[in-house]
């Protein structure tokens, strides 16, 4: 969410890859709390995406992100708030629940560009990683992961109905609506050439993850809202 509104407005900005885990000790110096994304501007910490997205509209309101119409407005944040508070949070337990089984493609996939000498680090390191994301995420309780398989649910069935006519969650244009929905179902739809597509080849756990929603109308609103609106995949420095 926060790499895609800074795109869209456009703000120049140097971003930081942390690796899951590791990435904790690093956030506690800048933040109170654990979680990424962090912005750090005029030597203060914003932490959490619809911090730094309320922070950027303040300071870059053209192109804009919240609607004109309060009405739209209202139901625009009102949706990122679900998709961050409760969607969001089942759809990464969901994806965690299948990654953590394949260690050498996770750790692949999230130190990819870091200097050889760090990946090594993080595979050596990984199955200390692997219990603290599985505590965080609670991938061996399997109640919670049905829990989190009827939020991935929950959430495709939510943006195929809601979206209108144009494709947009609240009012006639992309809004923040859109970019959390989007962004936070991304891990499930794998939208081809955005930052958010998983290398290949990918273990058959995720294929068959990325498969079982592929033909889904929610996973073709995502996709067709990252072919429209997001652009492609961008560098960025670490």
């Amino acid at each position: 969410k926060a790499r895609w509104a800074l795109d869209w407005k456009p703000v120049p900005h140097v971003r930081t890859n942390l690796l899951p885990g590791p990435h904790q000790m690093r956030i506690r110096r800048l933040a109170p709390g654990t979680t990424t994304p962090v912005l750090l501007v005029d030597g203060r910490a914003i932490q959490g995406s619809a911090a730094i997205i309320e922070e950027l509209e303040r300071r870059f309101p053209t192109p804009p992100l919240l609607p004109a119409d309060a009405r739209a407005r209202e139901r625009a944040l009102a949706i990122q708030r679900r998709f961050d508070d409760d969607l969001g949070p089942r759809i990464r337990q969901a994806l965690f629940s299948r990654l953590l089984g394949e260690g050498g493609y996770m750790c692949a996939m999230f130190s990819e560009g870091l200097p050889r000498a760090t990946r090594l680090a993080y595979r050596a390191m990984f199955p200390v990683a692997r219990r603290i994301i599985a505590r965080a995420y609670q991938t061996a309780d399997d109640a919670a992961v049905r829990h989190a398989f009827d939020g991935v649910d929950e959430a495709l069935a939510f943006v195929a109905e809601e979206a209108g006519d144009g494709g947009f969650l609240a009012g006639d244009a992309f809004s923040v609506a859109d970019l959390a929905a989007a962004s936070l179902l991304a891990p499930i739809a794998n939208p081809p050439d955005s930052d958010m597509t998983r290398p290949e080849p990918m273990p058959a756990s995720l294929r068959e993850l990325t498969d079982r929603y592929a033909e889904h109308p929610g996973t073709r609103w995502v996709r067709d809202t990252y072919a429209r609106w997001r652009g492609p995949r961008r560098g960025f420095a670490h």
